[in-house]
């Protein structure tokens, strides 16, 4: 089985573009949908634990942990400590039905793909990419967010541009959906050759 790393930095368009490879019959695990789960189940206790406060009628409150972690760098490894393990076993699960259900070809949609220990699990990365302008449009079109805080969710995360430096595929969504979409086309039938 084929595994795909697909990443991209953030407003880039990756969880569109994940959409569509699933459109296309891929099986796609979405890390941060992940995390979401996990925020509401195994992760409250160890995050409240680490956390207090952060946690509202047994749910990881996100505004009251980003206000927890802003600006404190060791409280954000703390909390990657208590949670990528446990999306590492959300991703190893559905591995394992994929696999047991005959796909050939799946897709993991994990956002610090090159910044964390990810990219060893993977055997292809597909980048998705956009002009730097559109990104940040999009970035602050998004509700309560700031230039500030922009510029803090991108020091986190290496350059765009190494990104597609270090891609096997990129996909530009600042060329619209339909552009993308034949992208996604064209590295399905790419990858069918190694199948």
């Amino acid at each position: 089985m084929r595994v795909v790393g697909l990443t991209g930095s953030i407003a880039m368009g990756k969880s569109t573009t994940a959409g569509m490879f699933r459109a296309r019959g891929v099986p796609v695990h979405d890390a941060d949908a992940a995390v979401h789960r996990l925020y509401r189940g195994a992760a409250v206790a160890p995050v409240s634990e680490a956390f207090p406060d952060v946690v509202d009628s047994g749910v990881v409150d996100r505004a009251r942990l980003a206000q927890a972690l802003a600006g404190d760098a060791e409280a954000l490894q703390r909390l990657e400590a208590i949670v990528h393990p446990l999306v590492r076993a959300c991703e190893e699960a559905f591995l394992g039905r994929v696999r047991a259900a005959g796909h050939r070809l799946v897709v993991l949609d994990i956002p610090l793909l090159f910044e964390t220990d990810a990219l060893l699990r993977v055997d292809v990365v597909v980048v998705v990419s956009a002009d730097p302008d559109i990104q940040r449009e999009r970035i602050l079109a998004r509700p309560g967010m700031t230039r500030a805080m922009l510029e803090t969710l991108l020091a986190r995360q290496i350059s765009d541009a190494e990104k597609r430096r270090r891609a096997h595929f990129v996909v530009d969504s600042g060329r619209g959906f339909p552009f993308a979409g034949r992208r996604v086309d064209s590295i399905l039938r790419a990858l069918a050759h190694t199948l």
